[in-house]
């Protein structure tokens, strides 16, 4: 079973990482920062560049989980804490499961960030909904050839599963 209390050092950490959002949100950034810790040692910081780089994927967690895995030459996270200035987003929280982070230690609430023109609720409704009756429909479209992608990969004997 994990261990399911933040760490010691993780109120100096979750400081940090609302320093960084301040210093990002003055700077022409967004208001988000995160922060990747793998026993004790940082080995990535990160903000939010959505608007100054033009990318809607360029949140604060994807770029910290980005140069944290080229620091350990891995895909995945395990046995790294993610700290973020606030509760990670749906697309941040899917990042974070794939890379296989231990834990995410969190500052701001998303309520807190939907106040300030943040809120994630709609894709958190959205997910629930059959793929046509969403907002943007999701159409899912038989061709016989779609799983050659997988049958390849797993005919690939050199393959990293993750």
């Amino acid at each position: 079973m994990k261990n399911d209390q933040p760490a010691p050092e993780s109120r100096v950490l979750l400081e940090r990482c609302i320093a960084l959002a301040s210093e990002s949100a003055s700077s022409g950034g967004g208001p988000f920062s995160a922060i990747v810790v793998k026993n004790g040692e940082v080995i990535a910081e990160a903000c939010n560049s959505v608007t100054r780089d033009r990318d809607p994927t360029a949140h604060a967690e994807v770029a910290a989980i980005r140069k944290a895995c080229q620091v350990l030459d891995d895909h995945q996270l395990t046995g790294c804490t993610i700290y973020a200035s606030c509760e990670p987003c749906p697309m941040c929280l899917g990042a974070i499961y794939w890379a296989r982070a231990d834990k995410v230690v969190f500052a701001a609430s998303r309520e807190q960030a939907s106040e300030a023109g943040f809120d994630d609720s709609l894709v958190y409704r959205e997910v629930q909904i059959p793929g046509p009756e969403r907002q943007i429909p999701f159409y899912h479209l038989a061709i016989s050839d779609a799983e050659a992608p997988f049958q390849q990969w797993l005919a690939f004997s050199a393959r990293h599963s993750y």
